[in-house]
């Protein structure tokens, strides 16, 4: 069973994340922030995740905390769900359109935290969401995924289609890392022998 439960309390959010990597793309969210629950949706339907999501957080403030938190907290999550790596792909990535975007997303189970995100927003806001904030919900995934992330949009006219086009992407890149390869048996796919 690939899948884990993660609860993370600070004094500036609460928030559950429960995930299983082989699901069938079902999603339950209340983040708080409705534009980053439709994009939360995508990485589960698109990566075939099943994940359910609660957060409270001080939106009264801003949505930076809970934002960020959510990130952290999914990628504890999908850290304990992929355990020791025996036996997976290690390496997904995915293109994915939305009528005039395009955005790539490669990843990596490295065991070694790295962002590289080259995403050029064509407005500050879509609707209510800052799109500073996708850059910092990806920070606290990688950082404690302890994955290597590159994301690159790399065209695109509509904020919200750049968007949706990069949490899509990832969605399927991180179904095809975390997939099963058969030819690979129960060994660790580095030639270390640990991620």
């Amino acid at each position: 069973m690939r899948n884990a439960e993660v609860t993370r309390n600070t004094l500036e959010t609460q928030v559950r994340v429960r995930i299983d990597l082989d699901g069938t793309g079902h999603a339950t969210l209340a983040s708080g922030v409705p534009f980053l629950d439709h994009m939360l949706d995508q990485v589960a339907r698109h990566g075939l995740i099943d994940l359910e999501l609660e957060a409270h957080g001080d939106l009264h403030i801003d949505a930076h905390h809970t934002v960020e938190d959510i990130g952290i907290t999914l990628g504890q999550a999908v850290a304990q769900a992929v355990g020791d790596k025996k036996g997976l792909r290690r390496y997904g990535h995915a293109y994915v359109p939305l009528d005039e975007a395009l955005s790539r997303v490669v990843i990596d189970l490295s065991g070694r935290p790295g962002l590289a995100y080259q995403v050029d927003f064509r407005r500050a806001r879509i609707g209510d969401f800052d799109v500073d904030l996708a850059r910092e919900f990806f920070q606290g995934f990688v950082n404690h995924a302890l994955v290597t992330l590159h994301i690159d949009n790399l065209r695109g006219d509509n904020a919200h289609h750049q968007c949706e086009t990069v949490f899509k992407a990832f969605g399927r890149a991180l179904r095809m890392a975390v997939e099963a390869d058969s030819r690979a048996g129960s060994t660790v796919p580095s030639t270390k022998g640990t991620l």
